[in-house]
Order: C-alpha cells, then structure tokens, then sequence
C-alpha cells in the first residue's frame, strides 16, 4: 500500500492514499516536462516555419554554415524536447538541450549593452540549470 498524507480542505482533513499520493507525487515531474520541452518544441518549429530568417539571423551574428547549424539547431530542439517531454530516452533529450544551448547563448546573448540580452542569457542560464537538475534526479524515485 502507499503512503498516506492528510491536508486539510474547508475545515476538513482530507486524506491521499496509494496511487492518488504516487501521481499526486509525479505532477512536479511531469509539469516540468511539458514547461522545458515546449520551448524548445515551439523554437524548432518556428525556425522549420521561416528557414531563411533564421539563416540571416544567424548570418548576422557573423555564423558560417548558417543552412548546415540551422539543421542540426532543429534536431537537437525538436528530438531533445520530444525526448523530454514523453520521457524516452529524457537524459540523452536534457543532453540534446544542453549541447544546444550553451553555444546559442554565447554566441547570440552576450551583448550586456542591451537588456533583452542579458534576460535571454539568464534565461538560457536558468533553463541550464533545470536540465542540469533533471539530469541528477534519480529515476527509481520516478516510480
């Protein structure tokens, strides 16, 4: 039998047994998910919507290969966040992630003249951050 927890509700204590307490217990997991996969899921799905855009972005930033980076920029968003997200495979996904982003923050978040730079290079920090976390949890507590 699983744990059982009280809280209580209206006056009230409410009590979760078994199973309830076990997916009650998943949600933090599985809402984390859903969050760090769908910006990656979105991003990759923008640059496959507008290909040239994303190449003169790139080409701006003075990135050579910018068709050749633009490919491997969309497997690695979109099979990393897929990975994630169903929780196949989600370390090797969380690795996709991060081997994405620390060369797309340096090379495209590091202008600290602007502020909108400096909030998109602490997010990709952050975002480091939470696949790093991800990839240190233990999976047999995932059960």
């Amino acid at each position: 039998m699983g744990c059982i927890r009280e809280y209580e509700k209206d006056g009230k204590i409410i009590f979760l047994k078994g199973d309830k307490m076990k997916y009650l217990k998943k949600l933090p997991l599985y809402l984390s998910r859903v969050l760090i996969a769908a910006i990656f899921l979105i991003s990759g799905a923008g640059k496959i919507a507008d290909p040239q855009g994303t190449m003169k972005y790139m080409a701006d930033y003075g990135m050579p290969l910018t068709g050749f980076f633009l490919v491997c920029a969309i497997i690695l968003e979109l099979g990393g966040g897929l990975l994630v997200l169903t929780g196949f495979f989600d370390k090797m996904g969380a690795r996709f992630l991060i081997l994405f982003l620390i060369p797309t923050t340096l090379i495209f978040h590091t202008d600290f003249s602007q502020k909108m730079q400096i909030i998109q290079f602490l997010k990709n920090s952050a975002i480091i951050g939470g696949l790093f976390a991800f990839l240190s949890r233990d999976p047999h507590n995932d059960r």
